[in-house]
């Protein structure tokens, strides 16, 4: 017996929901990097062509078309390899777990694109299936 606290039908929309918020808590690291704002001291002076200025632009775009559900499919699965660069390039180095070499949120951003690259948008999307 399967006890459901929220009925399934409502699934797509919490899905819908989950891709809106990750979209746009994602597009902070794009526009941090690109417009400085927020502002982060560690982008400073970021150069465009350099790997984290395209990062950045990357996480602008496709945190855009994320957030209004356009080419959720395809976009999910490159923003996916970027966090799983992100994760492997930068934080892996440091140590072994997530927690210590400060890769959980590239890791968990990397799952939850993955995510969406399987299972598609969701509601409240304009390209919906």
């Amino acid at each position: 017996m399967t006890i459901r606290i929220i009925p399934e039908r409502f699934a797509p929309h919490f899905q819908g929901v989950l891709r809106i918020v990750a979209a746009l808590l994602f597009l902070q690291h794009g526009t941090a990097k690109l417009f400085g704002a927020p502002h982060v001291a560690m982008f400073d002076g970021l150069k465009i062509f350099s790997l984290l200025g395209v990062g950045g632009a990357i996480e602008l775009v496709g945190g855009l078309l994320l957030l209004a559900g356009l080419f959720t499919r395809p976009v999910a699965f490159v923003l996916s390899g970027e966090m799983a660069v992100a994760y492997f390039g930068f934080h892996a180095f440091d140590a072994f777990w997530p927690i210590l070499n400060k890769g959980e949120l590239a890791a968990l951003y990397c799952f939850v694109f993955l995510f969406f690259a399987a299972a598609g948008p969701g509601r409240f999307a304009l390209d919906r299936e």
